[in-house]
């Protein structure tokens, strides 16, 4: 009984070390207790010959006892093991029919073995049949179960096709019997090219093919630097090539080119994610085969220690079809994106790459595996990114930013991002109120700014003034490239600047002078830009945007580096096409202006969903220098705060010594600068106020033109509050007249937030107001007192003005404050309901105007503002649109200023 027992330990120690192919920890320990008492049974039996009969009993009973111990360690074994099992083949590779379904291993994670069925063993639980197939070798089938061959063949391909991610294993089929029939339940795979047959005949071709592919596998993927795709997926987290599974399911007697070839693909297949699945055809006797004979009532494994094993019920067929259709439309729909932080590098290597010659990452990876790389330098200096709504552009602008900025410290590289399609998804590299980190390159993000061209144009206008500055730092040191400016001015700080301007095609939109300076701009620093460190990256989704540029073909020729995402039209040269057929998130990335030679195909990670970013976004503003800002954040759909603006933050009074206005010079109540009306927020890089000053000289009046009265209510608000700042309390008048009752809340709100000096008058005493006023300034022999006049829809009282009060009537009291009153520090802030009926006031349509010296134009044409009120002929290019003003200065301004009022204060 005993050496029964001691058979059973043997064959159970074999069968468990071919069944979980590695030793474990645990079952080491176990092994090595199962020897110590192999060793005391020798023993055992050794002493117990020696002893006399009398004590024959007495042995027998001992020997009954180690072989319990045997028996229970067996079990104890067999239980490990099974445990083991579940571990080394989980999910798809061994869980049971009824609760079956796939389990794609982690990327860069090796695959399991596969279930076939079980090992019985005395007194003790089965144990589970497990052989290696993907990243391990190769199976042959035999045996004169024809039934349990082609259970295990249909076995051994669901379970591979389960591990797997859709797509990853790709199956070729040899079949000359039954033509295909033996492959027949995973025929839907085919319709993705996940299963090619191969007809009678072509096994040869077969063979060749797939020699062919292990070259190019060790040629060009593993290079030398990796023994095998398993070892580059490990280290790299990444597989580039699916694996191939040929399934040889017998034919004729091979020849010696296909039995030489087939010998080629046993040794080295492996090895290159080449596998082979065979019935019928003898293979060589190698380390990377693993054999099954099946025969009926009795199926064994090659170094099974003679075990026989009971082979699983095979994979219903229902079960088969469904799982292969599933995997083909996941294929046909397109390959996931891979994750964003392959592009990253190791968090040891965050910052350390150097901009001086140049800017290059990684945006992706491309068929073989390798990263692709973008580079912007001097060649390429600039990009152009294009592909339809739904393709990927903005994810691939993020996933390009994030690659830059983990690579580049803000000393080394600088962003100024700007978005003309609505939507706040760049909002996220700014500070905001739901997180407070921002990305510390970020020196400008542009949202919203559709209808902002002016934006724009700004950014453009910032560009090429920066260009200026670099260019004559370049003159000073006598260098001409920002390469040579870094080594010869070490201490200065010259960071290369990428300006992205997504949907720029709006940018040029139109035929006004904003798209006419704009495509100037974007040709001079196209041109220019590369020497000095700052490229442009333009996208677009709209074909219209690509064809802007096809008019200057000097500007185009810049973009050398182009991204086309799937059916982009018109980004590559003219008979390149590689786009049309690119699956979702991939690009075709090409540095040679589009030319069919210089094709790139890049897998895009996924880079957009804010889980995505939060983590490297806060990563990267933890290293942030001490002295880093936030980015300025323009949100075209955001109406600014006066509270918030940064130049009324500078105001203090000026009435007394020490006083600073909001440039922050020195200023006195006598300066003949005077004080400055904020009136709202100039549409700019800088978060600059449009400001109107107030000296001492003819024409310093404002006027608000048109009928938005909440506008309207804010220019006039704004001016009154930031002057008022610049004033000790009780320092200056101010005199509040509302004549609409639609702007009677807000001039009531001004009125109780200014100082105690501040007098209410309306429609009825109005004519008061200006008789006393227009009386003080006849009579005033010295300036005295400043004194702001606001007034609200004043042509509303045109009927009462134009009673007599005095030797005038109210209007013309009115001119004679306009005409004479900033002389002597008194200003009239006026908003007017049309320019018809400012001109009314005024004395008519032939009146002069310049006592006006400077208006803002709310939803008035630029038709209707003609040469008395702006220079040239025709008006200006000015189109209202929603809380946006045209503001013009006569002392200040060549052309007009579009800027957004401030919101309301309370």
């Amino acid at each position: 009984m005993a050496d029964v027992r001691m058979q059973l330990v043997v064959r159970a120690r074999g069968m468990l070390s071919h069944a979980l192919g590695a030793t474990r920890a645990r079952l080491a320990a176990a092994r090595a207790d199962l020897e110590t008492a192999q060793d005391r049974l020798i023993r055992t039996r050794e002493a117990a010959r020696r002893l006399p009969p009398r004590v024959g009993a007495e042995r027998d009973r001992r020997v009954a006892e180690i072989g319990d111990q045997h028996a229970a360690q067996i079990a104890a074994l067999a239980k490990q093991a099974a445990e083991a099992a579940e571990r080394a083949a989980p999910g798809a590779g061994g869980a049971a029919w009824a609760d079956w379904r796939p389990s794609p291993v982690v990327r860069g994670e090796p695959p399991g073995w596969l279930r076939i069925g079980s090992i019985r063993l005395p007194d003790a639980e089965p144990v589970p049949a497990l052989v290696p197939l993907l990243d391990h070798g190769h199976i042959h089938v035999s045996g004169d179960n024809r039934a349990g061959c082609d259970a295990v063949v249909s076995t051994l391909l669901l379970r591979a096709l389960g591990q797997a991610a859709p797509g990853a294993v790709r199956l070729i089929g040899y079949d000359p019997e039954h033509l295909g029939g033996g492959l027949a339940g995973f025929a839907p795979l085919s319709t993705a090219g996940l299963l090619t047959f191969v007809g009678p005949g072509g096994l040869a071709h077969l063979l060749d093919d797939l020699t062919d592919h292990i070259r190019r596998i060790n040629e060009t993927v593993l290079a030398g630097e990796h023994g095998s795709l398993r070892e580059l997926a490990a280290a790299t987290g990444r597989r580039p090539e699916p694996w191939r599974v040929a399934v040889l399911l017998g034919g004729d007697e091979l020849s010696r080119h296909e039995r030489g070839q087939l010998d080629r693909v046993i040794r080295t297949g492996a090895a290159c994610g080449v596998h082979l699945v065979v019935r019928g055809i003898d293979l060589p006797d190698e380390p990377t085969v693993e054999r099954i004979v099946v025969d009926p009532g009795d199926t064994q494994l090659s170094g099974g220690a003679g075990l026989s094993v009971r082979l699983d019920r095979p994979p219903p067929a229902h079960l088969v079809t469904e799982t292969c259709r599933q995997v083909a439309a996941e294929v046909a729909a397109g390959p996931p994106p891979a994750p964003f932080t392959d592009l990253l590098p190791p968090d040891d290597q965050l910052w350390r790459e150097d901009s001086a010659a140049g800017l290059t990452a990684p945006i992706g990876d491309g068929p073989l595996g390798r990263p692709v790389l973008l580079t912007l330098g001097d060649y390429p200096p600039h990009a152009l990114i294009g592909g339809p709504s739904g393709t990927g552009k903005t994810n691939l602008i993020f996933a390009w930013i994030g690659a830059l900025a983990s690579r580049y410290s803000p000393n080394e590289l600088e962003f100024y991002l700007l978005d003309f399609k609505e939507g706040v998804s760049f909002a996220r590299f700014a500070q905001g109120r739901r997180d407070p980190s921002w990305l510390p390159h970020m020196r400008l993000v542009g949202i919203n700014v559709n209808t902002d061209r002016e934006f724009g144009l700004a950014l453009l206008r910032f560009l090429a003034e920066e260009l200026r500055r670099r260019a004559d730092a370049a003159k000073r040191h006598e260098v001409t490239k920002l390469s040579e400016l870094r080594s010869v001015d070490p201490e200065g700080r010259w960071p290369r600047i990428v300006a992205v301007v997504d949907e720029f095609q709006m940018l040029l939109a139109g035929r006004d002078a904003v798209a006419r300076e704009a495509a100037d701009l974007l040709e001079d620093l196209a041109r220019r830009g590369r020497s000095q460190g700052i490229h442009l990256v333009l996208a677009s989704q709209d074909v219209r945007g690509i064809e802007a540029l096809w008019g200057r073909p000097a500007l185009v020729a810049q973009f050398t580096l182009r991204i086309a995402l799937p059916k982009a039209l018109r980004i590559l040269a003219e008979r390149n096409d590689a786009a049309q057929t690119l699956p979702r998130h991939h690009a075709v990335v090409n540095a040679e202006s589009g030319m069919v030679e210089g094709n790139q195909i890049a897998r895009i990670p996924s880079a957009s969903d804010w889980g995505t970013w939060s983590e490297l976004q806060h990563r990267l503003w933890r290293m942030r220098p001490a002295d880093a800002a936030p980015a300025r954040l323009f949100d075209g759909d955001a109406i600014p705060r006066l509270a918030d603006a940064p130049d009324y933050a500078a105001l203090r009074p000026l009435d007394g010594p020490g006083g600073r206005d909001a440039a922050g010079a020195t200023r006195t109540a006598g300066s003949a600068r005077g004080p400055v009306a904020l009136l709202g927020e100039i549409i700019d890089v800088q978060a600059r106020s449009a400001g109107l000053r107030l000296p001492r000289a003819p024409g310093r009046n404002l006027a608000v033109l048109g009928t938005r009265v909440d506008e309207a209510c804010a220019v006039l608000d704004a001016a009154a509050r930031s002057l008022a700042r610049q004033h000790q309390p009780g320092a200056a008048r101010f005199s509040i007249a509302c004549l609409d009752p639609d702007a009677d809340v807000s001039a009531r709100s001004l009125y109780e937030a200014l100082d105690a000096d501040t007098a209410w008058y309306d429609e009825e005493t109005v004519p008061e107001l200006m008789a006393e006023t227009a009386t003080g300034l006849d009579h005033g022999s010295a300036p005295g007192q400043p004194h702001y006049l606001l007034l609200y829809a004043v042509d509303a009282a045109a009927g009462r003005l134009a009673a007599r009060v005095g030797q005038r009537t109210g209007l013309e009291h009115l001119r004679h404050i306009l005409h004479n009153g900033p002389e002597r520090r008194t200003h009239v802030l006026a908003w007017w309901r049309g320019v018809a009926r400012m001109r009314a006031d005024l004395g008519g349509p032939a009146s002069r105007t310049d006592q006006i010296g400077a208006w803002v134009a709310l939803d008035v044409q630029g038709g209707e503002l003609t040469s008395s009120l702006y220079p040239g002929n025709g008006g200006p290019d000015w189109y209202p649109r929603p809380w946006r003003g045209l503001f013009f200065d006569r002392a200040v301004h060549r052309t007009g200023q579009v800027i957004i009022p401030y919101g309301p204060s309370a």
